[in-house]
């Protein structure tokens, strides 16, 4: 009936009608192409739906309502009532822990994801940010990426463990946490969960995001894991004055003296350092690298910290993050009206410092860097230690083999995040934990923290079969060979 409509029609509306039915049949297509290809990833793919569109900003989400809804999920597929928690530290603020019984052979292993999620103004974004979207090969959506499809994936694989009758030697714990995102709030559920439930998530060793695949030309070039992260420690630098008159202005002025000490910061440059796993990151991927930053990196292993010979690496900002403390001005505040000289001026200086150095040193190198002793240098909040996990050889080898099976040719690479993540809370109480997931994607182009997220389909679903495949040869060891 449609054919026999438009071969009726006048030129300009057949073409019209034409277009209408190709992007339709395009659709279909594409519907029916973006079908997932076993049950087990369609129930991930409802489980990712339900999760990406419950709203868990801080502002107006509700990330009660995301671990309940997971935690229902949980229960239909016959999980005790007794191993399934929901547990809240305030209003909106929800955190779930759930177990699957393993035969206790060996300590839990603990896998762990955010569900809060960064503000998403539905007036900045081209689509609307809290419903999924299935559009080009991509899933798009706040949360797609950072961290909903991490937090899908092991509900569902839980669900599938359980559902297989499989019997870990281990308890396998998850916990989906709020708060990741903000960095110093009283209901982080990571935090929160260690202070008021410790013994939830008593485990050997923990999963977490942090660690990622990253996509070079559109294929994946390197799969990393995570073993440290860098402190985050901010500081407020103030000049006070008594101010005045601007029609009588002074040499005297907190602008330009606050001015002044930040190009000194700005300026100066940390010492570079590594450790043990930046230093077994820049030995991996120096052979990836053109010639030039592979000498730099030569140079860097043998100890050499020639400005000069190292400027290939410090010219990019990712690798000069991995060798030294950065500290950086990010906001600013000055005086209270226009006619009037300003009797404040304030900066905000964010600090990432490495894992092995002392945040009382690297506030005093920042007060001598400013060089003023009238800029006062003012910790906002307190650091957080994270120092790193060591590289356990089974999780090492176990991600190298999945890799190499799923992905052949594409190096594991040690990675240190220069951001944070809950494991900067579990590794602090002890408990190794580990950023990998598998998931692939282009850091120019995912949208993380910024608008329209976005992350490739296919990706998303060999992620969850990487991880599916992870956890279980981290909870079982295989049973010994036989004739």
């Amino acid at each position: 009936m449609i054919w026999k409509g438009i071969t009726a029609m006048k030129p300009v509306h057949r073409l019209a009608a034409g277009a209408a039915v190709a992007l339709l049949a395009g659709s279909l297509a594409a519907a029916h192409a973006a079908e997932p290809p076993s049950p087990e990833l369609r129930l991930f793919r409802e489980i990712y739906k339900e999760l990406v569109e419950i709203n868990t900003t801080d502002s107006t989400g509700d990330t009660v309502k995301a671990a309940e809804a997971m935690a229902a999920r949980l229960r239909t597929a016959g999980f005790p009532a007794d191993d399934v928690h929901v547990l809240s530290s305030g209003p909106r603020k929800g955190n779930l822990v759930a177990r699957l019984r393993g035969t206790g052979a060996r300590k839990p292993l603990l896998l762990i994801a955010h569900i809060d999620v960064v503000e998403a103004k539905r007036e900045d974004w081209a689509f609307d940010p809290f419903v999924l979207q299935e559009v080009d090969g991509y899933f798009r959506g706040r949360g797609t990426l950072d961290d909903k499809a991490m937090a899908a994936s092991f509900v569902s694989i839980l669900i599938q463990y359980a559902s297989e009758g499989f019997k870990p030697d281990r308890d396998i714990v998850l916990a989906l946490t709020a708060d990741e995102e903000l960095s110093d709030s009283p209901h982080d559920g990571a935090r929160w969960l260690l202070q008021h439930h410790r013994d939830l998530l008593a485990a050997e060793l923990a999963i977490n995001e942090g660690g990622g695949g990253a996509l070079k030309d559109g294929k994946p070039a390197r799969n990393s894991i995570q073993l440290a992260e860098k402190v985050y420690q901010s500081y407020r630098l103030e000049v006070k004055d008594p101010g005045g008159h601007s029609a009588a202005p002074r040499a005297e002025n907190p602008i330009y003296r606050l001015s002044d000490g930040l190009r000194r910061l700005a300026a100066f440059a940390f010492p570079v350092r590594l450790n043990p796993v930046t230093q077994a990151f820049f030995e991996r991927v120096a052979a990836l690298e053109d010639a030039e930053v592979a000498t730099a990196i030569k140079a860097l292993l043998s100890g050499n910290r020639d400005a000069a010979a190292l400027a290939p690496l410090t010219l990019r900002p990712t690798y000069n993050a991995q060798i030294r403390t950065t500290c950086v001005a990010t906001q600013l505040e000055a005086g209270h009206a226009e006619n009037a000289l300003p009797q404040t001026a304030r900066a905000t200086v964010n600090c990432r410092i490495l894992p092995n150095e002392a945040v009382a040193d690297i506030e005093r190198a920042l007060v001598a860097a400013i060089d003023d002793p009238k800029i006062a240098v003012i910790p906002i909040g307190a650091a957080v230690s994270s120092p790193p996990a060591a590289l356990d050889p089974e999780v090492m080898s176990t991600v190298e083999r999945l890799t190499a099976e799923m992905w052949p040719g594409v190096p594991v690479i040690p990675t240190m995040s220069g951001g944070y993540t809950d494991s900067r809370w579990l590794r602090n109480a002890g408990i190794p934990a580990y950023g990998v997931s598998g998931l692939f994607s282009d850091p120019g182009k995912n949208g993380v923290h910024g608008l329209n997220e976005q992350v490739g389909v296919q990706a998303v679903y060999d992620s969850r079969t990487f991880l599916y495949r992870l956890v279980k040869a981290l909870a079982k060891k295989p049973g010994p060979a036989t004739n």
